[in-house]
């Protein structure tokens, strides 16, 4: 068995990702390991929180699992916390260090700006979803006035009770899905406001362009990304939108011969929270299961950004 293996450009951190993960390196250096704590996966990807567990951060799920709180460092990850959570850190006089994505940061200001106006707020997103998540915990107010929503069939379902109403995305979703739903809430509410498209970030919409080019040009695309990232999955859907085999898989331990019977080209992307050492190793074990020594790049070159660190690092 003889195939082509082609790597997508525009793949793997995002300068989001970056930050965050710099941000809990730098807390180790800076405060020790007996005090760092995250709450919640920093970034979605299973590679990087056992990383970093291993230099010595704790990963806990709630405040409460930090032992004498009082002096001790709790990181937010990047996908965010409501104000609640924030008002809870400082309560138990922790030290605060906040690793939100500033893209996502941009959404809880609009979230919050329309709870002073007492507006409804409709974000499109995952339910439950750390990132949604964080974004409705920005509203202040009547809980009855956020809806979460994902379909055009839930904006068919959606009711609100006033003309005032913002809706707002989750930065992570796809691109195509998303446009309908965006244009479904502004048919059946006109008067709301929000972006012409959406939230979705720049960092998401290159790595699903970058998968829509190189699924052109394969029969089977192979997405590197934890179950539980979002952007991952997203990208996996998309080669299947456009009717490619695709998996996703968190390193190559994960592919089977199965899995790769019978293609001839096979693409390669990673989500952006995925290490590139792990696509090196995709790569090297497709060589070893007849893959060709040549890896054909596909896409344009990827667009680096850097964002600044957050106060307290």
């Amino acid at each position: 068995m003889s195939f082509k293996i082609l790597l997508a450009r525009t793949r793997g951190f995002c300068a989001g990702v970056e930050r965050a993960i710099n941000v809990v390196n730098k807390a180790l250096e800076k405060y020790g390991t007996q005090k760092v704590y995250v709450l919640h996966e920093v970034v979605h990807n299973k590679h990087v929180v056992a990383d970093l567990a291993s230099r010595g951060a704790h990963f806990v799920d709630h405040l409460s699992e930090i032992p004498n709180p009082e002096d001790k460092v709790v990181i937010f990850s990047a996908h965010g916390v409501g104000i609640k959570t924030v008002n809870a850190a400082e309560a138990l006089k922790l030290v605060v260090i906040d690793a939100t994505c500033p893209l996502v940061n941009r959404v809880h200001f609009k979230v919050a700006k329309a709870a002073e106006q007492d507006k409804e707020v409709i974000i499109i997103g995952h339910d439950g979803h750390q990132e949604v998540l964080g974004t409705v915990g920005q509203y202040q107010g009547d809980d009855s006035k956020v809806h979460v929503i994902l379909t055009p069939d839930d904006v068919s379902k959606l009711k609100l009770s006033s003309d005032k109403a913002v809706f707002a995305t989750q930065t992570t979703l796809s691109i195509d899905e998303t446009a309908l739903t965006v244009t479904a809430l502004k048919e059946k509410f006109p008067f709301i406001e929000g972006p012409k498209r959406d939230d979705t970030c720049f960092a998401t919409q290159h790595r699903q362009a970058a998968v829509k080019t190189l699924a052109e040009k394969c029969d089977l695309v192979i997405v590197a990304g934890s179950e539980n990232s979002s952007n991952s999955k997203r990208l996996s859907e998309v080669a299947l939108s456009m009717g490619v085999r695709s998996f996703l898989i968190d390193d190559c331990s994960n592919i089977t011969d199965e899995m790769i019977a019978g293609a001839t080209r096979i693409g390669i992307t990673a989500g952006a929270s995925v290490p590139e050492h792990i696509v090196t190793e995709i790569i090297a074990f497709l060589k070893s299961k007849g893959g060709e020594d040549e890896v054909e790049l596909v896409g344009d070159e990827q667009i680096h950004r850097v964002f600044p660190l957050p106060d307290g690092i």
